[in-house]
């Protein structure tokens, strides 16, 4: 049995090596965060895994379950964006579901030890760069979110939906063609899923936390 002063002793030791713990877990999640946003480039495509009823949804439905969620890269004067159609985020009062710009922070630190990954389109400049244009008006122009998932109607965008969109006025289609079927009681239909995206023979993996 340990005495007093021993389990006193004790309980210190494992309050300390928790901190330590602690510490060195929140330090190793900013560098690899900061090594993610320093290799950032114009029209690279940003993934992450939500913990939402939503991102849940998506990655039960989705063949790979790794990524729920995707935006695009936009660089406007030094800063780092990411240009997404998204649910549920509202920014102030009277806000609403859908395609906004947020510093990339933002984005990635949104759900805490998420699994985020980088890719990039290996296309060129001019087609980036077209793709990052209209990403970029549209995050301005309020467009709305689309609740239903209609891939045929561009005036309101899912967050695959829309990289597929923007991409595609530049030439690109980064689904291939690709479409998911799904049979859920809360989302059932014709999608392209992350996985329809991360599939793509043109897109190559930069990082992945």
């Amino acid at each position: 049995m340990l005495g007093h002063k021993s389990i006193k002793c004790f309980i210190t030791l494992i309050a300390v090596l928790l901190l330590a713990n602690c510490g060195r877990s929140a330090d190793s999640s900013t560098d690899k965060r900061d090594s993610l946003i320093s290799l950032l480039n114009d029209g690279d495509l940003i993934f992450r895994r939500g913990t939402g009823i939503v991102g849940r949804v998506v990655v039960a439905a989705d063949n790979e379950g790794r990524y729920s969620h995707v935006g695009i890269v936009v660089n406007r004067d030094g800063a780092h964006y990411v240009v997404h159609a998204v649910p549920h985020e509202h920014e102030f009062e009277g806000d609403f579901d859908r395609v906004k710009h947020e510093d990339i922070r933002d984005f990635i630190g949104r759900y805490k030890d998420a699994n985020v990954g980088l890719y990039r389109p290996m296309v060129s400049e001019t087609q980036k760069a077209i793709a990052v244009a209209h990403a970029w008006r549209l995050s301005n122009m309020g467009i709305e979110f689309d609740h239903d998932y209609d891939i045929t109607d561009t005036t309101k965008l899912y967050c695959t939906e829309l990289v597929e969109y923007v991409y595609g006025l530049a030439g690109v289609s980064l689904s291939e063609g690709r479409r998911t079927n799904v049979y859920l009681p809360a989302m059932s239909g014709e999608y392209i899923m992350p996985s329809d995206i991360t599939q793509c023979s043109i897109l190559e993996p930069v990082i992945n936390l």
